[in-house]
């Protein structure tokens, strides 16, 4: 299955459940280290086998303590280029700082770039990661970086969702209009846009959603964006959606962070269902709000670090996926 040096796996504390599903799917042990806190919040990391000369492979996600979870990265590339592993490939599912990708208003920090060469100065020879905020973010880097996509098990999400064929492909933002064309053109269906704004004649005036491309009225609206946090843009979009009458309003969002989402208020929301991937832990937020469901990638990581390993093609993952192709969708 594999060729030359063997593949070793290490993880973070970040995400420990799809660090043991992608394992599994590898047929590969996780190299135990043990990553802990002294008194003073300081990381230390003791990696328990050797990597010399091995091919190394490090799962840790933004999410959480994103601060901490990026040193602990950090910490664990510096180690095992000391321990003069042959390469080191950070598995970052959910790149940290994302979105701060660009200068928007003065002395702004572009701290994605920032992020980007703390990883090299680290040791880290290359990147997989999955739905960046901004493609831009992979010119940041020095070394190779994949971007992975999660169209691919939306795509397989929507074609079960009942009367999908008479649905329509929503963006909560311009920002994401790319995104749903893609999927609209992929479906054979149409697209809208929603255009978020606020009175700028009160700083205190409540901000409103207008839709300004397409006609959801009698359709199944399927609104798609890559990550959501705090959960306002999600509440505006769907009562703007379900006012301008849609049938049903289905969700699908890449990134589920939920870091200050209010899990009661997105109960109560005029959706059917709340669909994200486990690029972040989803155990704790499906037990809060009974509509969320997850959708499993560490089949497509498993599947980007053998063909890594092996030398072989990555954007051939991808190649048919409208058929399904190598990737196959599994709700948590």
């Amino acid at each position: 299955m594999y060729h030359g040096n063997s593949i070793r796996l290490l993880a973070g504390n970040s995400h420990p459940e799809l660090a043991h599903s992608v394992a599994e799917r590898l047929g590969v042990p996780l190299t135990p280290c043990m990553p802990q806190k002294f008194s003073n919040g300081e990381i230390n990391v003791k990696i328990a086998e050797s990597v010399r000369e091995e091919d190394v492979f490090i799962i840790q996600s933004g999410c959480s303590d994103v601060n901490d979870n990026l040193m602990e990265l950090l910490i664990l590339i510096s180690a095992c280029k000391t321990a003069s592993a042959r390469r080191i490939t950070a598995v970052i599912p959910c790149f940290p700082y994302a979105r701060m990708d660009k200068k928007d208003k003065s002395r702004a920090p572009i701290t994605a770039k920032l992020v980007a060469n703390m990883l090299v100065c680290a040791g880290c020879d290359h990147i997989i990661t999955m739905d960046l905020h901004a493609s831009q973010i992979q010119g940041f880097f020095d070394i190779p970086v994949d971007n992975l996509f999660s169209e691919p098990l939306m795509i397989t999400y929507i074609k079960r969702i009942d009367g999908w064929q008479d649905s329509i492909i929503v963006s909560p933002d311009a920002g994401g209009a790319k995104r749903v064309a893609a999927i609209a053109d992929k479906l054979g269906v149409e697209f809208a846009l929603i255009h978020r704004q606020r009175d700028r004649k009160s700083k205190n005036a409540p901000e409103r959603m207008e839709l300004l491309v397409g006609d959801v009225r009698d359709k199944v609206a399927i609104l798609v964006d890559d990550m959501i946090d705090t959960g306002s843009t999600l509440t505006l979009a769907a009562r703007t959606l379900h006012d301008k009458g849609a049938k049903t309003i289905h969700v699908l969002i890449s990134h589920g962070l939920f870091a200050e989402a209010d899990m009661t208020a997105l109960e109560q929301l005029p959706i059917e269902e709340l669909v994200v991937t486990n690029t972040a832990p989803q155990k704790e937020h499906k037990e809060k709000c009974s509509k969320i469901r997850a959708i499993d990638i560490s089949g497509i990581i498993a599947e980007s670090i053998r063909r890594t390993h092996n030398g072989e093609s990555i954007s051939l993952l991808f190649g048919d996926w409208t058929g399904g192709g190598h990737l196959d969708m599994v709700l948590l």
